[in-house]
């Protein structure tokens, strides 16, 4: 899972490449559509239109999908929950609120965040697999707090799923030398819940060759750190193992990358290594 800092960036950013950079005036446009939609959605909402309202958001699609090279570009092209790119299939604009319907873990099928249907801080870039398999699920801590558009309160739900948008939600996901995503270490038990939770229905575990790529990172990553501390403890009586201590800490370094692959799997493989210097190579 990368974290994607969503709530500092938009697409006329002056560091964005030209070909994906919005104009101002473009994007004063696209928000102000924006609103008229959440506004029409509002009235037909309110009229209990639920079918019609539902079907405006489904005929506006193509709205949200116009932010789909950049929010590619804030993750160099990966999916913002598997880190993957053609590991996890076509890559979607997915709605991290529900839209039309939401399901909770238990219990009936509520209505959704239909007034966030074209906010784009609720907007995500995910990978087919686990984007179909979350639909509208969207499970809420029990006791918890549930936002209405009479009653907004997003910033009080308590989700099940971890969100990439959030960094301290990046940091509770871990992997092993299996491939399996699984909870961080020594992470409260509701973390290790939420854990569990995004694991299961997201399909990053499940989902056997996003699985098998990650045991290859962590077995090219493992071999590296040996070839690294290997060269390290012959460096000081010979100039070839400073060479290959060079070559090999260049090559770590690259697996860690943001626009790396799977570059969080090589950084756990690391991290739990609990060498200092390795963790440096790692940033």
């Amino acid at each position: 899972m990368i974290f994607i800092d969503l709530e500092n960036k938009l697409p006329t950013d002056a560091d964005l490449p030209a070909n994906i950079r919005w104009k101002q005036s473009d994007w004063d446009s696209w928000l102000a559509k924006s609103a008229r939609l959440v506004g029409e959605l509002a009235k037909l909402d309110a009229a209990g239109q639920i079918k019609d309202r539902n079907e405006l958001i489904d005929k506006y699609g193509g709205h949200w999908g116009k932010l789909k090279s950049w929010l590619l570009a804030l993750s160099n092209g990966k999916c913002w929950f598997t880190e993957a790119r053609d590991i996890a299939s076509h890559l979607d604009v997915e709605h991290f609120r529900p839209k039309k319907a939401t399901r909770n873990g238990k219990g009936p099928e509520r209505d959704g965040y239909w007034w966030l249907a074209f906010e784009y801080t609720n907007l995500r870039i995910a990978g087919t697999v686990p984007n179909r398999k979350k639909g509208a699920w969207f499970p809420l801590r029990h006791g918890s707090r549930c936002s209405t558009y009479a009653h907004r309160c997003e910033g009080d739900e308590v989700p099940h799923f971890l969100d990439p948008t959030n960094a301290h939600d990046v940091t509770l996901l871990a992997f092993d030398e299996e491939g399996k995503a699984v909870p961080a270490p020594g992470i409260p038990r509701w973390e290790n819940v939420r854990v569990k939770r995004t694991v299961e229905r997201l399909k990053l575990t499940e989902h056997q060759a996003l699985a098998e790529e990650r045991r290859k990172v962590w077995q090219r990553t493992a071999m590296l750190i040996n070839k690294y501390q290997q060269a390290l403890s012959e460096s000081r009586t010979s100039a070839a193992a400073r060479e290959r201590v060079k070559a090999t800490a260049r090559d770590i370094v690259c697996l860690t990358k943001p626009e790396t692959e799977l570059s969080s799997v090589a950084k756990w493989c690391i991290r739990l290594c609990n060498d200092p210097q390795l963790s440096r190579l790692a940033g």
